[in-house]
């Protein structure tokens, strides 16, 4: 027996204009504020750093040496 109804995954899905259209203003308005924040954050140029650490965050990854020293930052 088949089933001609469609499933969640089988529903093609709205484009992000369409699904924001649907909301309500408070929420149109939110997704604006934190799309905007978004943009200025990517455009905001950091300078580099000089004599800095290359590779990965070592405090994020906990590399706390280089060539057998231990660093301090």
């Amino acid at each position: 027996m088949t089933d001609d109804t469609a499933t969640p995954d089988d529903r093609p899905s709205p484009s992000e204009a369409e699904r924001r259209a649907t909301l309500p203003p408070a929420a149109r308005r939110a997704l604006e504020e934190a799309d905007a924040r978004r943009d200025a954050q990517q455009s905001e140029q950091r300078p580099t750093e000089l004599g800095g650490r290359k590779g990965p965050e070592p405090v994020r990854y906990g590399d706390w040496e280089k060539k057998g020293i231990a660093i301090d930052f």
